[in-house]
């Protein structure tokens, strides 16, 4: 159990790490995804199309939606958004660097399918194979115009009858799979240059503003999860309270059995320190309230002063 709690508080502490390892396990889902996925074109003129750019770009929302779920601070970013100003003020540029952390998380799967999809080419030719121009092949001529249309949108289904004898076939699949690579890698070459480029030229600016953010942003996840742990264990002293209370008459009888009550001067001071003032479920309402409504500045002085 120790081993379990030791990681359990490694995860917690390290949310940015969790969440780049979580991007990376969707991205390689995604890829075995792709290559487990039966690609089976309908090879209709009024369908292709619609497959084909529905299995580009379906999935790769399905997997952008799930990094969102997945990602622990895309809801503390919208509470931070959200949440009244009260004493505390909202700083735009924390929710801003939150925000663009949050989504580059998550566009890393979707981007994965796109470019593997691109890289076979299959999606590309399903989608555009019944929008070439018959003309720019051989096998195509003196055809008429429906039957052309019918034998680009059968280019996929290299194994139908009307495919089999027809020289073209392969010409327009390679010429498709040619711009549909070349799509591909140039994107991914984007993708490279756009990350070598924010890599590097980000030293050369005011680091100040973006420390600041990061540093914020790390607060307000870890404040969020303190408060969390805090309400349970208040809840947990509530609810032993309330029970205590409610039991005094067995007081004797509870004793008896393996309930443990604390003593007289024996765990009851932190008890009273966490509920000092607090008897009733309005008061406790109260707080929440006035946690959310009205957060207290960043500022421990006072207390110091106390």
């Amino acid at each position: 159990m120790d081993r379990f709690r030791m990681i359990f508080q490694y995860f917690q502490s390290n949310s940015e790490s969790v969440m780049n390892g979580i991007c990376g396990l969707l991205a390689l889902a995604s890829v075995k995804m792709y290559t487990s996925f039966d690609f089976n074109c309908p090879c209709l003129p009024q369908y292709n199309m619609a497959y084909g750019l529905g299995i580009m770009f379906v999935p790769p929302v399905i997997l952008f939606l799930c990094g969102l779920i997945l990602n622990r601070q895309s809801l503390v970013m919208l509470e931070e958004w959200r949440r009244p100003p009260g004493h505390r003020k909202k700083d735009q540029a924390v929710i801003r660097y939150m925000c663009s952390s949050i989504m580059q998380r998550a566009m890393v799967a979707p981007v994965v399918w796109i470019v593997v999809t691109l890289l076979d080419g299959k999606c590309l030719i399903c989608a555009f194979s019944g929008s070439m121009d018959a003309e720019k092949f051989v096998g195509f001529a003196n055809v008429s115009t429906e039957q052309v249309q019918q034998l680009l949108a059968k280019v996929p289904c290299k194994d139908d009858e009307l495919m089999r004898n027809n020289t073209s076939r392969k010409a327009v699949s390679r010429y498709l799979r040619c711009w549909s690579q070349a799509l591909g890698w140039s994107i991914l070459l984007v993708l490279i240059i756009a990350a070598f480029l924010a890599r590097w030229l980000r030293p050369c600016f005011d680091q100040t503003t973006l420390l600041q953010a990061r540093h914020w942003s790390n607060y307000i996840d870890i404040e969020q999860k303190i408060f969390e742990e805090t309400c349970c264990e208040h809840s947990r002293l509530f609810a032993h309270k309330c029970i205590l209370h409610f039991f005094e008459s067995m007081r004797q009888e509870i004793k008896l059995h393996s309930f443990s009550l604390p003593r007289q001067g024996e765990g009851a001071e932190g008890e009273e320190d966490l509920l000092q003032g607090i008897t009733d479920q309005d008061q406790v309402n109260k707080l929440l309230k006035m946690w959310y409504c009205a957060k207290p500045p960043l500022d421990v002085s006072q207390a110091h002063q106390r």
